[in-house]
C-alpha cells in the first residue's frame, strides 16, 4: 500500500485533480437523499472529494475522517473544524450518528478481507435508520478499458478485489444494509499511457509482482514497444453503489 503520508502533496494532481473530485461528488451525492442531516466522509484524504460534497450539498454538514496524519492536516485546511484523524475500522462516533456514510477509493486498497468487513461494519453501526452508505466498488477493474496497454497486462497476477460490488453487498447485507441504488462516474485525467503505466508497475501498483521482479521487467518491455508513449489511452469510468439502513419500525 502507499505511504499516504509521503504521497499527500502530489496526490490530487496525479488523480484528476478538481474535475475528477467533482464528478465522484456529484455521483455520490446523486445517491443521498437531498434533505439535511449529517455525512461522514470516511478515509476522505485530502479532503478534495470531501469539499465538494459540502459545498454541493448546503444542508448536509460534512465530516471527514481519515488515518493519514498528512493527509488530515491537507483536509482540515480545506474544511476546517469538519476532519478529524481516525481508524475506519473503529470510528469514533456513536451508533446512528449519520445520515449517510461514504468511502471513496478505500476498500480496494485493504489486503485483508477482515478490515473490509470492519469498515462496512463501522458504516452500519455509525448509521441512521434510513440512513445510506455509498461506496465505490471494482476500482481495478474500471481501469481495463480495453485498450492496448491493458492487452499486454492481461496475463499480470492481480490482486483479488477487495471491493467487488458482488462482495460488498453480502458484507452490507450481514449488518442489515439493503442495495439502494448505483451510479457511474469519468476518471478525468486517469487514462493511462504506456509510459506512466510502466512507471507505475515499477512501483507495485495493480499487480502482486513485487517492484524489480524479472517478469516486471518483462511487461515493461512489452509496453515499451506500443506505440504513442505518451498518449493517454481513455479514462476510466468508476462506479458507486448505495446500500441503506432500513427505518425504525
Amino acid at each position: 500500500m502507499l505511504d499516504y503520508d509521503k504521497e499527500a502533496d502530489a496526490y490530487d494532481a496525479s488523480r484528476g485533480g478538481e474535475p475528477r473530485a467533482e464528478a465522484a461528488a456529484q455521483a455520490v451525492l446523486g445517491l443521498v437523499p437531498d434533505r439535511p442531516g449529517r455525512l461522514l466522509d470516511i478515509a476522505c484524504g485530502t479532503g478534495i472529494v470531501t469539499r465538494c460534497l459540502a459545498a454541493s450539498r448546503p444542508g448536509l454538514r460534512v465530516t471527514g475522517a481519515d488515518l493519514a496524519p498528512a493527509m488530515t492536516r491537507m483536509a482540515a485546511a480545506r474544511l476546517p473544524g469538519a476532519i478529524l484523524r481516525a481508524d475506519s475500522r473503529r470510528l469514533p462516533f456513536a451508533e446512528a450518528t449519520f445520515d449517510a456514510v461514504t468511502s471513496i477509493w478505500l476498500l480496494h486498497l485493504l489486503s485483508d478481507p477482515a478490515d473490509v468487513r470492519a469498515v462496512v461494519a463501522e458504516c452500519a453501526r455509525v448509521l441512521r435508520p434510513g440512513g445510506v452508505y455509498v461506496t465505490t466498488v471494482d476500482k481495478a477493474a474500471a481501469h481495463d478499458v480495453g485498450s492496448d496497454i491493458d492487452a499486454v497486462l492481461a496475463s499480470r497476477p492481480r490482486r483479488p478485489a477487495r471491493d467487488a460490488a458482488e462482495v460488498l453487498t453480502d458484507h452490507a447485507a450481514e449488518h442489515g444494509l439493503r442495495p439502494a441504488g448505483q451510479a457511474a462516474f469519468p476518471g478525468l485525467g486517469q487514462g493511462r499511457s504506456p509510459r506512466s503505466t510502466i512507471a507505475d508497475l515499477r512501483r507495485g501498483w495493480f499487480t502482486v509482482l513485487p517492484p524489480g521482479d524479472p517478469r516486471t521487467e518483462e511487461f515493461a518491455a512489452l509496453l515499451a514497444r506500443l506505440p504513442d508513449q505518451d498518449r493517454p489511452r481513455p479514462d476510466p469510468v468508476f462506479r458507486v453503489r448505495a446500500f441503506r439502513k432500513p427505518a425504525s419500525g
